[in-house]
């Protein structure tokens, strides 16, 4: 049998941004990761990219893909580099146009056929190209094609200084592959669209909407069950969401604080643990993250809050055997290790952590 190795890659802004606070990346860090002991090794740095804020990898562990997220910029870029199945390494394949500004977040659809962005935009709705969500085939080498679709959302939201426009944050596949759905914290809206698996095309199903000012960022589907729950940034709470994989359409359960006291906090990151009964969610401000339970009415029930390990938690995940959890505290220049209780889902900080420079994305990948 072949060797399975586990590699991590921790991308992060290395060009001054407004709106962050440093710019320390050197790039997209690799690192070999021990899911015996949960420690990182550092192996490189993959450089030749700007600001790779988001990363995503294929399920087979062969290409890693990296959004450029560039205020100045009107269109960003989504990158692709093949995996060395022995070393980690990363081998640059090409990169295509996202057509639209603050390319955001990626993802894979459920074949791993194609990849999809979301572009948060920050340039006015008049500027061309003004993609709200993008579709991009795979090639055979993982290597992008150029759009196979594309969308733009419209209208705004009632805060002036954060929703003045469509600000698309994420986009996911259903579980069945049927629809692509994005959430856009600048019109409260989750956007549902019917997703053709063969040609990449999406055409519009519906929207659901969220209580206005609630500034949807993250969301994630249930593993197991017609559940979805959604992080929303700039009110703080978890939105818990019935989902008919039939017609693509949330069904709103509940709206809940992330914290007893959300002064001051902005919430970034939303996973479910991988069998789903806990979920977690980072808090900017705050700096901690969320525990809920998920009760079998599907609602998330907040139980508690621990410290992050660091300022500015935005992004996290899970090693692939689900008992190591990786913060990247963007502002305090490092990702922290949690263990994870299988049983409860507590946190446990392992006190082995990772200095790598303004950390805004992990990405864990196992090979072989």
């Amino acid at each position: 049998m072949a060797e399975r190795n586990t590699f991590l890659y921790i991308g992060g802004c290395n060009r001054p941004t407004p709106y962050f606070a440093s710019a320390n990346a050197p790039g997209i860090s690799v690192f070999a990761f021990d899911l015996g002991d949960a420690t990182a090794t550092p192996l490189g740095i993959q450089g030749g990219i700007e600001n790779p804020t988001f990363l995503t990898a294929a399920p087979d562990g062969a290409t890693l893909y990296a959004t450029s997220e560039v205020p100045e910029w009107n269109e960003g870029l989504v990158s692709a580099y093949a995996i060395d199945r022995a070393t980690g390494g990363l081998r640059y394949l090409n990169r295509q146009s996202t057509l639209g500004s603050i390319t955001a977040h990626a993802s894979l659809d459920r074949s791993a056929r194609f990849v999809a962005v979301a572009n948060y935009m920050g340039t006015p709705e008049s500027e061309l190209p003004n993609q709200s969500v993008v579709v991009f085939p795979r090639r055979a080498d993982g290597g992008l094609d150029p759009v196979a679709a594309s969308a733009a959302h419209a209208g705004r939201g009632p805060d002036a200084g954060r929703q003045d426009r469509s600000h698309a944050h994420c986009v996911l596949a259903s579980p069945d592959n049927r629809y692509l759905v994005v959430s856009d914290l600048g019109i409260d809206r989750l956007v549902s669209y019917r997703f053709d698996a063969a040609t990449g095309a999406i055409e519009r199903a519906g929207e659901t909407a969220l209580p206005p000012g609630s500034g949807p960022r993250h969301f994630a589907f249930h593993p197991e069950k017609p559940f979805a729950y959604g992080v929303n940034e700039l009110a703080s709470t978890v939105a818990s969401f019935g989902f008919d994989p039939a017609s693509g359409q949330f069904h709103l359960l509940d709206v809940t604080p992330t914290l007893a006291d959300t002064t001051g906090n902005h919430c970034s990151e939303i996973k479910l643990g991988p069998d789903g009964r806990f979920l977690y969610v980072a808090n900017r401000g705050d700096d901690s993250l969320s525990i809920f339970d998920i009760g079998e009415d599907g609602i998330a029930k907040l139980r508690t809050a621990v410290p992050s390990g660091g300022k500015t938690p935005r992004h996290f995940a899970f090693a692939p055997d689900g008992r190591t959890l990786a913060v990247a505290n963007q502002d305090s220049d490092g990702v922290t290790l949690f263990g994870v209780d299988a049983a409860d889902g507590s946190l446990t900080a392992l006190g082995h952590d990772i200095d790598v420079g303004t950390p805004t994305a992990i990405c864990f990948v196992t090979v072989g």
